[in-house]
């Protein structure tokens, strides 16, 4: 992935983005749309240190147009536990209907509990999260819920939410400003590392993808990683086509779920960080081909990825899935 600033970022026409480099597990990215007199936040983060010093920066941008609305792409952790430090009276918290059931204390209590396991999972998450600490959340849910599409204005500009999930989670929303042709497209794209398919079908995730290209924008910051355009769309969609059609052979040929991660040949996607997340992606593709298949939970799915990511430190470097 190549280094990119952490902070804030002008992307034009009143938008701007906070970047967390390097992208990485829980490094997500934040928006903020201003209006006439109030700004729309784009998603908050893992934790309420990294909330408050993304809001701190801001303050210069929001003090004459304070923010109103807090719209959460989807529903995990690293996308909305930071609420409650922006839920305050008269300010709606917008997400999706699919998304806002799994905004609960205990998901907030499931994941935040991920960090003191003492087994494979936690160990696999204190390595790739390390900086940051969910401790002291208080689990602020959406205000205002949706489904389907939903058109915001903000100080006099419109800014339409689009429902795209099942995709990456169950309800995921994607965020654009028209006037601006800037796009927030929360994790349907991981720029610079692997897309994530917790819930899919992956062909949700590629469709998802389809409809960012097909939309009027030329900026556009992904969930995850550098601001991008359409060709970083691209790159990911063929990803998700790539794991799908090379899962898709496998399951046909009676290979186990093992062995199918084992062997995708993941070289051409070398430049992209967490490779691990074949496991979950292949997983999710065997469940939508196989139905009679228990549905993974998320422990399940990190158990899985720390699992390969553990194997993988004892192979050559990138030499994951069978990439070389």
């Amino acid at each position: 992935m190549n280094s990119y600033s952490n902070g804030p970022h002008d992307l034009g026409g009143d938008c701007h983005a906070w970047l967390l480099p390097e992208g990485h597990w829980g490094e997500s990215n934040t928006g903020l749309i201003r209006g006439d007199g109030e700004s729309l936040l784009v998603d908050t983060h893992l934790d309420l240190a990294h909330t408050a010093q993304m809001l701190q920066a801001f303050s210069a941008l929001t003090e004459d147009c304070p923010i109103r609305t807090v719209v959460n792409t989807h529903s995990d952790g690293d996308h909305w536990f930071g609420n409650q430090l922006v839920a305050t009276p008269g300010v709606d918290i917008v997400a999706s209907a699919a998304a806002a059931e799994l905004m609960t204390p205990a998901g907030a209590m499931e994941l935040a509990n991920l960090w003191h396991r003492e087994d494979e999972v936690g160990d696999f998450v204190r390595a790739v999260a390390s900086s940051f600490d969910p401790s002291g959340i208080t689990a602020t849910p959406p205000t205002r819920t949706f489904s389907g599409s939903l058109d915001l204005d903000v100080g006099g500009r419109q800014v339409r939410l689009t429902e795209v999930g099942p995709a990456h989670t169950p309800g995921d929303v994607i965020v654009h400003v028209p006037d601006a042709r800037v796009l927030f497209t929360g994790d349907i794209l991981f720029i610079g590392a692997a897309p994530l398919v917790w819930e899919g079908p992956v062909s949700r995730c590629a469709a998802a993808c389809d409809l960012v290209l097909d939309l009027d924008v030329v900026t556009i910051v992904p969930g995850h990683g550098p601001v991008t355009d359409k060709a970083g769309v691209q790159r990911v969609r063929d990803y998700l086509t790539y794991v799908e059609a090379e899962s898709v052979a496998r399951f046909e040929d009676g290979l186990s779920l093992e062995e199918a991660i084992a062997s995708i040949d993941l070289s051409r996607f070398a430049d992209m960080a967490e490779h691990e997340r074949i496991a979950a992606n292949v997983l999710n593709v065997y469940e939508e081909l196989d139905p009679a298949r228990p549905r993974a939970d998320r422990l399940a799915q990190f158990t899985h990825m720390a699992h390969l990511h553990k194997a993988a430190g004892t192979r050559p470097h990138g030499s994951v899935g069978g990439a070389a």
